[in-house]
């Protein structure tokens, strides 16, 4: 059967192509999911039509992503966190402490949207990809740095209790 994609699908096509498949793919999952219609029916034409009105908008999100993308590689974000010898710290920083970083300065992004290929587990500078939809990559410079404490951190004195060994015994 013939169908007409109504969205991008992976391994199948991209939206606004028309496309073979098998006619259980397309009625039990396509179409219920208003991924696509067929191409020989009556709304091939409606769907042509809103076709077009959808790749105008996608390629208006596709300019905005490329103007934040530009605002971004211009960004760089300091993360600091507490670290021991060898530089390596404690934890690690992932996309949630990065994307907060980015909402500090101002820019809306999703921890989903920045990729990392492992959590960063060291001091130093990374440049961090991060991918939106569109096919858009920037990258972004990312920092870590060790917090430097102003103050020591007070050390608590143990304190002794007097423990009586008479009521514990019990014979």
């Amino acid at each position: 059967m013939k169908v007409i994609l109504s969205d991008d699908i992976d391994n199948l096509g991209e939206m606004g192509q028309t496309v073979k498949v098998a006619d259980g793919y397309a009625r039990n999952f396509l179409f219920p999911r208003n991924l696509a219609v067929a191409a020989d029916s009556a709304s091939a034409k409606q769907i042509e039509h809103e076709m077009r009105i959808i790749k105008k908008r996608e390629e208006r999100k596709r300019a905005e992503a490329r103007a934040l993308a530009k605002k971004l590689e211009q960004v760089t974000v300091t993360v600091e966190v507490r670290a021991g010898e060898g530089d390596k710290i404690f934890g690690s920083v992932t996309t949630a402490h990065i994307a907060e970083k980015l909402v500090e300065q101002g820019y809306e992004v999703s921890r989903k949207l920045i990729h990392l290929a492992e959590p960063i587990k060291t001091l130093g500078i990374f440049n961090v990809p991060v991918r939106m939809p569109g096919g858009i990559e920037a990258d972004i410079k990312v920092f870590v740095s060790r917090i430097e404490d102003e103050e020591p951190a007070p050390v608590e004195e143990e304190v002794e209790e007097d423990i009586d060994d008479d009521e514990d015994d019990e014979d």
